[in-house]
């Protein structure tokens, strides 16, 4: 096929790219670089399969400039983080909302035969039940998590009426090398393995006790792939169907450790009912946390780089978190 990956140089979309052009696949990648790293497609640029073009969802003139004889769309362009969303909702309202309409619009030119977007579980916010179902309560809490799930109600809306056939998959915790280290105080593993190199104590929230569904990259990568290829629509989860508490987290990296406040709006547990998945397109996942967290570790100088936080500097970045979100 001959697939559109937006956000190709971002953490999992350079993955993904990765995996279609291995796959045979003749794959244009989009991106506009502000969230993405052009590194991350090193192994991509010198391939006779792939196209690289700067462009941002939010302009149509990038998408306009496209030829429409794409057979897939994997849309994946986003601008992610709780922080930045609180500061700054009118970009997030611009890329994640907008822009989703700008793909989706697009994609009707090319009567695509899939659509995937890449939705977030933060749509279910602090959940009722455990694991969590496609069909919970949608709960955003702060400015990101409202957005994807808009982008995702746009999505699912455009395939009923329109009919392009279109799988969302609501991501949870996802982790593994290229995770983005940038931005206002980052994802767990990217904070601590930069704390791990510097040789900084870990930055334990609140007690350590809460839980979360850590799925490794190539995982999600295989529930993109299954979907491209399946004859399914829908929304589904993606996660490892298990749930680990930070506390274990620290345990595995073999690190010392220091508490810092618990932050406001977030859940003590995410763990993804993903037995529809399943089901219906037949994924599992296959990399345990403890396998997972090996890959990391035996890859710790990708992460050389990252900016090391410590409990002054994230209560400065978490302070808006606060202020807004608090009780």
């Amino acid at each position: 096929m001959k697939i559109l990956v937006t956000g190709a140089a971002g953490f999992i979309g350079s993955h993904l790219v990765d995996r279609l052009l291995a796959d045979g696949h003749h794959v244009v990648g989009l991106d506009n670089l502000s969230v993405g790293n052009f590194t991350n497609l090193e192994g991509a640029l010198h391939k006779n399969n792939f196209e690289f073009i700067e462009g941002d969802i939010r302009d149509n003139k990038s998408l306009e400039c496209l030829d429409v004889d794409f057979d897939a769309i994997a849309h994946l362009a986003a601008l992610a983080d709780i922080v930045p969303s609180i500061e700054k909702p009118k970009d997030y309202f611009e890329t994640n909302v907008i822009g989703t309409f700008n793909v989706v619009q697009f994609s009707l030119k090319c009567r695509v035969k899939k659509f995937i977007y890449i939705a977030s579980s933060s749509c279910y916010g602090i959940p009722d039940n455990f694991p969590t179902a496609e069909n919970a309560k949608i709960d955003p809490r702060y400015p990101y998590a409202l957005t994807k799930f808009l982008g995702e109600s746009i999505v699912m809306h455009w395939s009923q009426v329109y009919k392009i056939p279109s799988i969302s998959l609501r991501l949870f915790n996802v982790y593994g090398p290229r995770a983005r280290t940038s931005g206002t105080y980052g994802a767990v593993f990217g904070v601590f393995l930069a704390q791990k190199i510097a040789g900084k104590p870990l930055t334990v929230v609140g007690d350590g006790a809460q839980t979360r569904d850590f799925t490794y990259v190539s995982d999600v990568i295989n529930a993109i792939s299954l979907s491209l290829n399946s004859d399914k629509v829908g929304i589904f989860n993606v996660g490892s169907g298990c749930t680990y508490s930070i506390n274990y987290l620290v345990e595995l990296l073999k690190c010392d450790f220091v508490y810092i406040p618990k932050r406001p709006g977030e859940p003590n547990c995410t763990y993804a009912d993903n037995r529809k998945i399943g089901v219906e397109i037949g994924w599992k996942p296959m990399v345990s946390l403890e396998e997972g967290v090996g890959i990391m570790l035996s890859s710790l100088s990708l992460w050389k780089d990252a900016p090391v936080w410590e409990p002054g500097s994230i209560s400065i970045a978490t302070s808006e978190w606060f202020k807004y979100l608090g009780e």
